[in-house]
């Protein structure tokens, strides 16, 4: 994944094993952890938390620091480091510097260094037969202005449809999530806006709603661009709890309720679901890109390399997530004046 090293001049001495031949730390001080970048750092926490996440028996204290822009900077930031390391510390130093002489300087540093792009770039350039840019800000910076408005559209539309504020131009969603609330649906839909690019409503299911023979009105005609969140009852009721303690609306009784009538929709309705008890906010959106056949960011980055124009996007992608595929889409009246529904909080 990258060059792991470290600069003491001596090896780390290994964990002792327990009885299933696992290491286990030495002692019960966190490990500190560096990620260094010369940009926002943010492919640094994202790998690196994939790393920390196979050593689940040590604890690591974490800190990012980004825009590493030049090389007195980065000197300055060996020096705090090696600093930890001379009292003793155990640090990582985990690096997606792109700049050679920035990166040169921080792998100095008396700490483990995991260096992300050393030695793959080097490969990169020799399978592409091309040298690369050794350009800053080039995965998160605004890029592609065409797929950076289409982000900020997103967020604004996520925004706007968040548990049912508006429904107006619902049916330029490309996904609406629905389910009870607090079941997770607000940070799938603003994590598919903004990392995807995607126009996503989310939609509250009230206590009315599990009266009624179908899917709230406004819906009708978009059940393929829905999907169903669910949770466990306990899991509802201790995040309801947090917000509305000893409320008939976070009470067991009451959440099992909630998601029994949900659940038994989504069947009759033949919605696909997902639970956020079990799959993270990451998981749920990839699944869902991924099996409703939805474009992601880099596909609408090649569609307007392509097109010279705006990313082509499917208005009513199939579902085929865990369960079966609903009627055939449709559009939703628009409403000068939409109602607001409100959600229980």
């Amino acid at each position: 994944m990258g060059t792991a090293h470290n600069n003491t001049g001596t090896p780390h001495a290994p964990h002792p094993l327990n009885a299933t031949g696992e290491t286990t730390p030495a002692d019960s001080e966190p490990v500190l952890v560096y990620y260094l970048s010369d940009s926002t750092g943010v492919t640094a926490e994202t790998l690196g938390t994939s790393l920390l996440a196979q050593f689940p028996r040590h604890t690591f204290v974490e800190k990012t620091i980004p825009f590493i822009t030049s090389v007195d900077h980065a000197a300055d930031v060996v020096a705090r480091v090696d600093e930890k390391v001379a009292a003793g510390r155990s640090v990582i130093v985990l690096c997606t510097a792109i700049d050679p002489r920035i990166r040169a300087v921080l792998a100095g540093t008396r700490a483990t260094v995991v260096d992300f792009f050393s030695s793959h770039i080097h490969t990169m350039e020799k399978a592409l037969n091309s040298r690369a840019l050794y350009a800053t800000g080039r995965a998160h910076g605004q890029g592609d202005a065409v797929i950076y408005q289409r982000r900020m559209r997103a967020i604004e539309y996520a925004i706007e449809h968040d548990d049912a504020q508006s429904i107006r131009n619902l049916d330029a969603a490309e996904v609406i999530l629905i389910g009870p609330s607090r079941c997770g649906k607000t940070p799938t839909s603003m994590y598919l806006a903004l990392q995807h690019g995607l126009f996503v409503a989310n939609f509250p299911l009230l206590e009315e709603d599990y009266d009624a023979s179908g899917l709230p009105a406004p819906l009708h005609g978009l059940e393929r661009r829905c999907v169903g969140i669910t949770t466990t009852p306990l899991r509802l009721s201790q995040v309801r709890g947090e917000r509305r303690p000893h409320s008939r609306y976070a009470s067991l009784e009451q959440c099992t309720f909630e998601i029994r009538r949900a659940e038994s929709l989504y069947r009759t309705q033949r919605i696909p679901t997902l639970s956020s008890a079990t799959t993270s906010v990451e998981e749920m959106s990839a699944i869902i890109l991924h099996t409703m056949n939805l474009p992601g960011i880099d596909e609408q980055l090649l569609n307007s390399a392509i097109q010279h124009g705006p990313p082509v996007t499917s208005t009513s992608p199939p579902s085929r997530l865990t369960g079966a595929p609903g009627p055939a889409a449709g559009h939703a009246p628009r409403h000068p004046t939409p109602p607001i529904r409100t959600e229980q909080r």
